[in-house]
């Protein structure tokens, strides 16, 4: 079988590459052996599982990998002399103080769930944020157009007001040239050019 895939891993790939570096660490094997002996079985390079458990899967079973040197060390202190047959110890309970730390399958699979899914809400809270970025910058615009209009409003009112302050003064100047009149000979008045009242005389 050809060792040359290129696609993306799998979360159960991922799991086999694990338990494989796992047990090559407790039985005293290399890393080299294990990127060998999973490459077989998922036809890749061992270079690519190799690349695979370095930059991802290591990171993921810190406390995995601490427990597999742990057990080598015991494993190295109870070797008899005689030798016996080879048993399959990966991902099996270990009876003693840490054997609250064993990694089983199931639970492998349970935690990448687990990661999947928050990766899945980070993605989630990105897109609402994104959301209520653009709501933002929304009612920012609207801020900024009802801002220039009130600017506008507030100049006409400012023009309004000078004009009926004008008026106000028109409408007194004419009320005094009446009161200095001093008769009852009706007054008539006219506006020059520059905007101020003259008597008129009939």
């Amino acid at each position: 079988m050809s060792s040359n895939r290129q696609d993306a891993w799998s979360q159960d790939e991922d799991v086999i590459l694990a338990e494989v570096v796992l047990r090559h660490i407790r039985e005293g094997g290399t890393q080299l052996k294990a990127f060998e002996e999973v490459g077989r079985k998922l036809s890749r390079t061992s270079a690519a599982c190799g690349f695979r458990w370095n930059s991802f899967v290591r990171k993921q079973y810190k406390s995995g990998i601490e427990l597999a040197k742990k057990q080598r060390k015991q494993a190295k202190k109870h070797t008899p002399l005689v030798n016996k047959p080879h048993q399959e110890t990966s991902f099996q309970p270990e009876i003693g103080e840490n054997a609250n730390e064993h990694f089983s399958m199931s639970s492998m699979i349970q935690y990448l769930q687990k990661a999947e899914e928050a990766v899945s809400n980070e993605a989630k809270a990105m897109l609402e944020n994104k959301k209520l970025k653009d709501e933002i910058s929304q009612l920012a615009h609207k801020c900024e157009q009802v801002e220039s209009e009130l600017k506008e409003y507030k100049s006409k009112f400012s023009l309004l007001e000078e004009d009926h302050k004008s008026l106000l003064t028109i409408f007194e100047k004419a009320r005094k040239m009446a009161l200095l009149q001093g008769n009852e000979e009706k007054v008539k008045f006219q506006m020059d050019k520059n905007g101020n009242l003259q008597r008129v005389n009939k």
